[in-house]
Parts: structure tokens; sequence; C-alpha cells
């Protein structure tokens, strides 16, 4: 038995919560995974897993073996870092995630120039509208926005981000400025659907009425497709800050209802609490957290 093999597939098993998940995502058939559990168990005389055809649980034994798996994968991941040179300088892979089009406008720019400052580092960046789990998919680093969960991860804050309501002059010189949430019952409204829905728009309780009816004209799922629809004159749309930062600065696009807007949200650079860092992900934190802070600093994010 290959006993760091048979860890890895526990943990995988217990992180996937059914051996049936936890064999597709590993490509590996059912009955191999449950052979393989079976056969730890044997090696070890205990039981460490309760399972039914719709549950999956830990038993004592079992969760003080993962906690201590977890904790030797860990170490010998170090130590194989180590034995690369990962330790010793700047060099190897880096998989950094962020949002769509943040990680487009502010975190690509920041990534080309540290290539070029480490030329022994490359990167593999993935851009997604989605929360990437760093150990399920082996990130180094993320950029999160919003409040962060209660976890092992480490974080260093690098702005703040806004919600913006805004259309173009046009519009508003021929439809009028709406004073308050509720005025947008009169307008033509265009949705981003992840971020305010078509029907319905969200500001702060006890600001205004919270869930203001709206008429959305045009519903998108891009916040790039939005803004255009608003530069156009087609109505007033609701998107994040920097999405809409450059039409702002621009002109082309005015934001309005500043007074109830949400309060802002952090934006975050976050990465697993390792006891030792490897020196390409402490080299580009360093570099990338100050970069950042400027850029989101001077785009009025």
């Amino acid at each position: 038995m290959d006993r760091l093999d048979a860890m890895s597939l526990l943990i995988s098993v217990v992180e996937a919560g059914s051996l049936s998940a936890a064999g597709r995502k590993l490509g590996m058939p059912l009955a191999t995974v449950s052979r393989k559990l079976s056969d730890l168990e044997a090696h070890l005389r205990t039981q460490l897993l309760t399972r039914s055809s719709r549950h999956l649980a830990l038993t004592d034994a079992g969760a003080s073996y993962v906690a201590a798996c977890r904790r030797i994968l860990e170490e010998v991941g170090e130590a194989e870092r180590a034995a690369a040179g990962e330790y010793s300088a700047p060099q190897g892979e880096l998989i950094v995630t962020a949002p769509l089009v943040f990680g487009r406008l502010h975190v690509l720019p920041v990534v080309t120039a540290f290539l070029r400052a480490y030329p022994a580092v490359d990167v593999r960046l993935a851009l997604a509208d989605r929360v990437v789990g760093l150990g399920d998919e082996h990130v180094d680093a993320a950029v999160r926005i919003g409040e962060l969960p209660d976890s092992q991860l480490r974080a260093t804050r690098v702005g703040t981000m806004r919600r913006v309501i805004c259309a173009s002059p046009a519009y508003l010189a021929a439809r009028g400025v709406p004073q308050r949430p509720e005025d947008l019952a009169r307008h033509d409204c265009i949705s981003f659907d992840n971020i305010a829905g078509p029907d319905r728009w969200r500001f702060p309780s006890g600001v205004s009425l919270g869930a203001i009816a709206v008429h959305s004209r045009l519903v998108v799922n891009a916040a790039e497709a939005a803004i255009d629809a608003a530069v156009d004159g087609l109505g007033i749309t609701y998107v994040l800050s920097y999405q809409a930062a450059r039409a702002i600065r621009d002109g082309t696009l005015r934001v309005v209802l500043t007074d109830f807007a949400p309060p802002p949200v952090p934006i975050h650079l976050v990465y697993a609490g390792q006891r030792m860092l490897p020196l390409k992900l402490r080299a580009f934190l360093d570099y990338a957290t100050p970069r950042l802070k400027a850029r989101l600093t001077q785009d009025g994010v």
C-alpha cells in the first residue's frame, strides 16, 4: 500500500463528501475508491468512515487520522518544494485566481509586470466569477471581493469596492435624475444579473426601502454589456465600481443615488497559511500588494 496515496485519497473523499464524487474528481472508478479505503481501514485496523447511500461521516478515529494526514502531506509538499529549490529562489509555477473583470483590469497588469521582474517564475492566471478553493484547485493566491469567512487562510487587504448606480448624462438629461431609490420605478433599467435582479434592486435596509421594484429593459450576464448599454443611453445600471471606473472617469457615465449606495466591501489578497511560504509566493505577495493598493486608490475604486 502506498500510504501517501491512501492519505490523499481519504482527504479527497472527505472534501468531496462522497466516494462517488471523489472518484469523479480523481478520475477513478467508484469500486477502486471503495477498495482502497477498505484496504486502508484494514491496515489501520479501525473504521475511519461511516457511510451509507446518502451520508458519509468521519468516526472519531477517522477525524484524528485525517488531521494527521493533512499535516503529513503538507510537510511532504514543503520538503519536495524545498528540494526543488522553491525556498532558495523565486522559481516555478504560481497559480493565481481573481474575478473576471477585476482580474483583467487590475490583476493582469500586475502579473505581467511581476513576470518581467521574475523571469524564473511562470504564472497561471485563472479569471472566474466564482470562489475558487485554494486547496481544491492548488491555487497559490486569490483575490477575494467581499467579507471573508473565518478560515485558516491568510489575507492582506488591498482596497475596497463599491456598488454604483449610473447612467449616461444624455439619458439623465432626457429622463431626469432619480433622487431616491423609489424613483427607479419610473426609469428604464439595465440589470447585470450577477449584481442585481431583473425585477428588484437591493439597497441597505434602514436607509431606504430595501428591495426596490424596477423595470429592466435589458438583462445581461456580463458587466461590460451593461456598461456599454448604459453609455449608449438605454437606461440606468447597477454595477461594481471597478467595472464602471473608466466610463465614470471619462464622463460617459454619471453616478446617481450616492447617498443610498451600500457600504464598501473589502478586497483581499488571500493565500494558504503555510508555515514556510515558497519564495515564488512571497515574492508575488510582496510585489502585488502595494501595486494593487496603488491601482485601486488611483482608480477610485
